[in-house]
Order: structure tokens, then C-alpha cells, then sequence
């Protein structure tokens, strides 16, 4: 998921350190401005290579298994996607002393989504559940198991269940942990049926590219795999509300047990973030807060009418 800006440098890696990979595996490209992009990733750093690509490098051991995945099964997924994702032109080796593979992309032009860059809210939300409808339709033999190498997406969210219920026990009085333990709960229990599919693993405003005020492309599949798509639909309560939520909702589809799973899913990451952001940063913390408000009063409507 893309973050705030961050200084050259961070994990180890700056421009000089790609200028000199490039120059010795890519000699070809060697004469090419590299710079990093304005808005840069937490799992990779990202840099811009000349005009027309990029240079992505993961910051950490836990993230280097997405550079050959995402090499091996972007341009599977593409033809079947209605807008642009990734497109792999090279991979890089350890050298340098950086101690990872990585690799060259091409430049998508766009913005990172966010509401004052999207000129129709419900018209965008029917565009991004068409999206994960097609690449939920992708053909997933021999797709990469939901695991470690996605960190959990699309595997049943029990994975997360002590995390969570840390996380609970620290915001005991901050908000409303009856409820939330009762959303989380029915997560737990809401078992998936139906053969595994395609999913994105970090589908948010951050990992959305849009162009005119409309979707253009979705970047980042670091956690992408194949299993149960529920975590693609956290987005209801991160980025959605309202006309926009519903109109998600009703164009993605999914039942009711899926939509329970989705649920549990926005709920984890948003109480691991507050818990961790109490007292320190409290625009962050309202942003969880706010996402929490959302999945609690969404189920607690739940409870009064059939879904």
C-alpha cells in the first residue's frame, strides 16, 4: 500500500544505489535519470527511470517474494483486466550490496486516488467492483496459494485472531470492543465456499491510479495470490460511504458470509493501527477510528435486517 512521502534513503535505499544496479546489470539504461517517485510504497521503494519506467526494490527479506511473482503473473492477468496494472520489462539480481532481487516496470501515468481527485464517487466504486470482478473471473491454475508470500490475504482471517484480539484488549475503553469483538467473531465463523480465485491482497485508494477523474490503473500486487477475495473489499468502509458503498457493494456482489469475512478484515487492520497510533498520531488514529465506526454500526444494522 503506497504511504507518505519518504526522504531518499530509507531501508538502505537511495538513488546512487539504483543508478549503480542499473549501470551494471542494465547498461542500456544506464544514461537515464533515476528519481524517486513523489508518493513511495513501505513494502518497496520505488523509482522512476527516465520517462517511460520504473525501478521497484523491496525493502525488506518478508517482501522480496513478490518481485518473481508479480514478474511471473502480471502479464498473465493483464489481457483479462479492464484497466492497467503493472508491466514487467526486466528483473534485477542482487548486486551492490543491495541483497534482493527487483525489478523494471513500465510508467503508469496517473494520480494516487483520493476524493478530491475522483470526479463521480458511485460511478468510480462501480469501476473498481468491475475491476476485481474481472480479475476474480481470471483463470487461476496454477496461481500462487494464498501464504506467507501475501501475508495472509485470501486465507481465512483467523491468521490474525491473537493480533487482533491484542489489539482489542489495548483499546478497552477507547471504543465500543463488545461490538467489535462481535464483528470479528462473526468473521471468524463465516466460512468461505466456492473454488479459489484471483485476489489483490491491498486493494486501496493508495494502490489506485486515476486519470480525468476516472479509474486508470491499480499498481502494487505484492500480496496478490489466489483464494478468498474478501480482503478486496476492506475498501467499502476506507474509501467508500454512502451512494458510493452501496453502489460497490451491489456491483461486486459477493454473499453474505463473504461480505462478514470483508468485515473482519477492515476491522483487524484498523484496530491494530489505532492501537498502535493512541496518543501518538492522532490524524492516523482518526482515520481508524472512523473505518471501526463504519464496520461497527454496518453490522449493528445487520442485526436489525437480513443482509
Amino acid at each position: 500500500m503506497i504511504e507518505s512521502p519518504h526522504l531518499d534513503g530509507r531501508a538502505g535505499i537511495d538513488a546512487a544505489l539504483v543508478k549503480r544496479l542499473i549501470a551494471s546489470q542494465f547498461p542500456q539504461w544506464s544514461a537515464l535519470p533515476v528519481t524517486p517517485v513523489e508518493v513511495d510504497g513501505w513494502d518497496n521503494r520505488t523509482y522512476r527511470l527516465g520517462d517511460e519506467m520504473t525501478v521497484r526494490l523491496p525493502t525488506a527479506g518478508g517482501y522480496a517474494p513478490a518481485v518473481e511473482k508479480e514478474d511471473r503473473w502480471l502479464p498473465v492477468l493483464a489481457p483479462s483486466l479492464p484497466v492497467a496494472i503493472p508491466a514487467p520489462l526486466a528483473k534485477g539480481v542482487p548486486g551492490e550490496g543491495y541483497p534482493f532481487s527487483w525489478s523494471i516496470r513500465r510508467w503508469l501515468d496517473g494520480e494516487t486516488a483520493s476524493l478530491d481527485r475522483i470526479d463521480d464517487l458511485p460511478g468510480f466504486a462501480a469501476s473498481a467492483a468491475g475491476f476485481l470482478l474481472a480479475l476474480q473471473r481470471a483463470d487461476a491454475t496454477g496461481g500462487p496459494a494464498a501464504g506467507a508470500h501475501s501475508f495472509y490475504r485470501g486465507a481465512p482471517p483467523a491468521r490474525y485472531d491473537e493480533q487482533t484480539r491484542h489489539s482489542l484488549a489495548v483499546l478497552d475503553g477507547h471504543i465500543d470492543t463488545a461490538l467489535a469483538s462481535a464483528v470479528w467473531d462473526a468473521a471468524l465463523q463465516a466460512a468461505r465456499s466456492g473454488p479459489p480465485v484471483w485476489f489483490h491482497g491491498d486493494f486501496a485508494s493508495g494502490n489506485l491510479l486515476v486519470r480525468d477523474g476516472k479509474l486508470a490503473a491499480v499498481i502494487d500486487f505484492g500480496t496478490s495470490g489466489v483464494g478468498d477475495p474478501a480482503c478486496d473489499l476492506v475498501i467499502a468502509w476506507t474509501l467508500f460511504s454512502g451512494e458510493s458503498r452501496e453502489t460497490f457493494r451491489r456491483a461486486v456482489g459477493q454473499d453474505a458470509a463473504t461480505w462478514a469475512r470483508a468485515r473482519g478484515w477492515a476491522l483487524w487492520k484498523a484496530l491494530i493501527t489505532l492501537a498502535e497510533d493512541l496518543g501518538k498520531d492522532e490524524r492516523r488514529a482518526a482515520i481508524s477510528r472512523h473505518v471501526i465506526g463504519e464496520v461497527l454500526a454496518e453490522h449493528a444494522g445487520l442485526r436489525r435486517r437480513p443482509e
